[in-house]
């Protein structure tokens, strides 16, 4: 049997997503957010939803543009620090190590170790209640090399382990099950890898 709840926000697993923002290095800063996604393909946008009284709000309002740096198992430690630690505080960066890596198209930093950054320039910001939502055009996307199939050309997803957050806990990602459209193969067959 079923139950009913109260209205919630309850669409787990997310990505752990370290925010980065500033335009110069005294500003630079990390919020860790999972309230982020994709908003259209063509052109590609994305969003990160924010409460405006975090300390990256005011920063990525006024610059207008972010970086999305997914985040792996082995960063876990840090991004859950980014996101219980303020940039009021502490220089994000330098208490956990983390490598500034210069962006191509927006002044914010990137996160070096990160397998996947996506710069991103703020389209428009929308009040929604607790959070603000900034959708953006993505301007560049920059993948570590390490990760990249070399006959292929794809980014091997599996092998970056990504960290996700489910409902208040971080969690690696799971088996490969099988790509998007194997449950209408002629052959059935779930498995092509990258």
């Amino acid at each position: 049997m079923r139950q009913d709840w109260k209205p919630g926000t309850l669409i787990y697993p997310l990505p752990a997503i370290l925010v980065s923002c500033g335009s110069q290095p005294e500003d630079y800063n990390l919020l860790t957010a999972s309230w982020v996604g994709t908003i259209c393909s063509q052109p590609p946008m994305c969003y990160v939803s924010i409460r405006p009284e975090r300390h990256s709000y005011p920063i990525i309002k006024e610059t207008g543009e972010f970086g999305l740096n997914l985040t792996t198992v082995a960063m876990a430690r840090e991004t859950d620090w980014c996101g219980v630690r303020s940039g009021k505080d502490y220089d994000k960066f330098a208490e956990t190590g983390l490598t500034v890596e210069p962006a191509k198209l927006i002044k914010a930093p990137l996160v070096a170790e990160s397998p996947i950054s996506i710069e991103c320039k703020v389209r428009e910001i929308i009040p929604l209640g607790s959070h603000d939502m900034f959708m953006a055009d993505v301007v560049n996307i920059r993948a570590d090399e390490q990760y990249i199939n070399p006959e292929t050309g794809s980014f091997d997803m599996e092998r970056a382990n990504l960290l996700a957050y489910s409902h208040g806990e971080y969690f690696a990602l799971g088996d490969f099950l099988g790509y998007f459209g194997w449950s209408v193969k002629k052959d059935k067959a779930p498995a092509r890898r990258r």
